[in-house]
């Protein structure tokens, strides 16, 4: 009774710091808007030499990335949610919708806290970010970042890249469902989100990281393939790996308890995945996935199940 207490206790802290942390962003984004819409129109004349001009906020990019961030936060919650929570059997359906709203939340502190400043703050070996920007000092609501998004406010572009290390984060949730206490999920999820994603995401989009276009070698990542894709497809397969089989995998009935749900949620991913950046595949090794792969001759119908076609249209959504 003291554990579950205890979780509870968490859990309800968790969502009560995410929903504070989305009314603040909220607020920033009202700001954001409210700044960039009340900018003076240039004076009248041209002037006598013609200085390099200093990055100015449009609008329009301003208003479609909040739109993109909101976009690619329904891919998560209830998109992801929807998607994972009806491939588990009944009794974990709940837990397994859970992790994605929570990741929702804790990730979105962790983000505003340390995440954005070691993925985008100024580079330190080419490897991370430092922490001169933690708690989002120096990440300015009315000024952009020449070096991410001239023309949008600074803290716009935090946003919407605080969505991709959201759902990075979450796809992982389908590779260890019903085998992970709540916990558990809670200290890896942070973990890898502080030392995988962030170092990972400096490298291929940070400036100065060793892999991407911003100083490094010159690798295009539009849609997230190797910050996104790669790391969370891996990291759920290591997952699996590590944990082994369910228990009572083999003895019990572990058939999907709600394939509407599952459809529902594979369809939400991908009918907002031309969002830039275009992605919503679940990367992660989902629980549908390893019963597919492991049911002998389920492949050899001659018709696809509903299953099939849900994994499908999410994995080839993009």
């Amino acid at each position: 009774m003291k554990t579950l207490l205890r979780q509870r206790v968490l859990v309800n802290l968790l969502m009560v710091l995410g929903i504070a942390a989305w009314m603040i962003l909220g607020i920033v984004a009202n700001g954001v808007m409210a700044q960039t819409t009340a900018q003076a129109p240039p004076a009248a004349g041209a002037p006598a030499a013609a200085p390099a001009p200093p990055p100015k906020i449009d609008t329009g990019d301003t208003a479609w990335v909040l739109t993109s961030s909101a976009l690619v936060l329904a891919m998560t919650a209830p998109g992801l949610a929807l998607f994972y929570g009806g491939m588990v059997r009944e009794k974990n359906a709940l837990g397994t919708i859970m992790h994605s709203f929570i990741i929702l939340c804790l990730i979105s502190v962790q983000w505003v806290l340390w995440g954005y400043s070691l993925a985008f703050g100024p580079d330190k070996g080419h490897i991370v970010g430092g922490l001169e920007w933690m708690g989002l000092a120096g990440v300015a609501m009315d000024q952009p970042n020449a070096d991410y998004a001239a023309t949008i406010p600074h803290q716009a572009y935090m946003i919407f890249q605080a969505m991709f290390a959201v759902i990075t984060v979450a796809l992982i949730s389908g590779a260890y469902a019903e085998r992970m206490k709540f916990s558990s999920f809670l200290v890896f999820s942070l973990l890898w989100a502080t030392f995988i994603y962030d170092p990972l995401a400096h490298w291929v989009w940070g400036k100065g990281g060793w892999i991407g276009t911003n100083g490094g070698l010159g690798a295009l990542d539009f849609a997230g393939g190797t910050v996104v894709h790669i790391s969370s497809g891996v990291s759920g397969l290591a997952c699996a790996l590590v944990l082994g089989r369910r228990l009572g995998y083999g003895k019990e009935h572990m058939a999907p308890h709600n394939l509407p749900m599952t459809v529902l949620g594979a369809w939400r991913n991908g009918s907002i995945a031309g969002s830039p950046p275009c992605w919503a595949r679940p990367a992660g090794p989902s629980p549908g996935w390893w019963r597919l792969h492991r049911r002998p001759g389920l492949w050899d119908r001659s018709r696809p199940s509903s299953l099939e076609w849900a994994l499908g249209f999410s994995a080839t959504s993009q």
